[in-house]
């Protein structure tokens, strides 16, 4: 591979998502659930967050053919009555799953004023800023968090009990303007983010990895090796991890990261808050924006360009990689093509 493919090429969104969305079909994913995975993967990208990019293609994949994954399956809504529903993923693609539950949690915010959605039996959702958007989007407070297959240690400790549980949380804006979204891993660092400084040859930030003796390292390898993630902000991020494991693992009935019978899903919690039925959504969007305009006229730090808004970096970062094309590693290139000329299609 070229000294220009080794240090990372660009590829327009659409060029990525056909190659991704060829790769699915290629496993026995119905067209309509390849389009929707392989968009939400893109826009991953596109937001700046490769982590939960086309780097995932070959675990996807890997997913299919272990059987933690039924490529096929199709997500089911069950209503709890009120203002309360859950989506059975059946175990297929999260990322329907999860469109459908961010869909149903509109609907009931909108006739109830808030609806609370779990998902259960559901695989990697992905970027769960995606699904906070669409509900910022449609006018309504949104907040999600899901858990995952242990990665994390508890506050003082340093063995794998906790998922990275990410939560999001997200406003609108007036329209015409990106929503406000807050989306971030309890842990340290995301997993996948480790991922991709592991693949690039990186080091981890400091304090966010221990190894298996519970000592801190910056070595990726080490939490390949048995190692740990540790908890963003000490307490602060383990109390706010716990939250996901009760909130999302245990209403969802995917159950808690720790126990050994746990299935490697997100279990899922969404709540969507209809902002119209406490004030009007002018006003409320009228007054986030002026929070905004407030925010960017502060002066800045030492160190400091600008002060962004959460989501603003996402937001740029979409502008100039839909217009200059996404990055994509040499390794992960690599992987990505030759899983594709396994399945018999053309790399990119």
């Amino acid at each position: 591979m070229s000294e220009a493919a080794e240090r990372g090429v660009r590829y327009k969104g659409p060029d990525l998502k056909r190659l991704g969305q060829a790769i699915l079909e290629a496993v026995g994913t119905p067209e309509d659930l390849a389009a929707i995975v392989a968009g939400s993967l893109v826009d991953a990208n596109l937001a700046g967050h490769d982590s939960h990019g086309v780097i995932r293609l070959t675990s996807y994949v890997a997913g299919v053919r272990s059987g933690q994954v039924q490529p096929g399956a199709r997500a089911v809504v069950e209503s709890l009555g009120d203002a309360c529903a859950r989506v059975d993923g059946a175990w297929g693609w999260g990322q329907p799953a999860a469109h459908i539950a961010t869909d149903t949690a509109s609907k009931l915010a909108r006739a109830n004023g808030v609806g609370l959605v779990t998902v259960g039996r559901c695989n990697h959702i992905g970027r769960l800023g995606e699904y906070i958007e669409d509900l910022s989007r449609a006018g309504q407070i949104g907040l999600m968090t899901c858990n995952s297959p242990p990665a994390v240690a508890p506050y003082g400790g340093y063995t794998r009990l906790l998922g990275t549980n990410p939560i999001a949380w997200g406003a609108p804006r007036s329209p015409g303007k990106p929503p406000i979204v807050v989306d971030f891993a309890t842990a340290s660092i995301a997993e996948g983010k480790l991922r991709i400084a592991h693949a690039n040859g990186s080091k981890a930030p400091l304090g966010a990895v221990v190894d298996k003796s519970g000592q801190p390292t910056t070595d990726t390898a080490a939490f390949y090796d048995g190692g740990a993630l540790t908890t963003f902000g000490g307490h602060k991020g383990f109390g706010l991890s716990v939250m996901a494991e009760l909130m999302a693992g245990m209403l969802s009935g995917t159950g808690l990261s720790s126990d050994p019978d746990y299935s490697n899903g997100n279990g899922t919690m969404l709540l969507a808050i209809d902002v119209g039925r406490f004030l009007p959504a002018s006003d409320f969007m009228e007054q986030a924006d002026a929070l905004e305009g407030r925010l960017h006229a502060a002066p800045t730090a030492a160190g400091f360009d600008a002060i962004q808004m959460p989501g603003e970096p996402e937001w740029r970062s979409r502008a100039e990689r839909t217009s200059e094309g996404i990055p994509v590693a040499g390794a992960t290139l690599r992987a990505i093509n030759d899983l594709a000329q396994e399945l018999g299609l053309s790399p990119i």
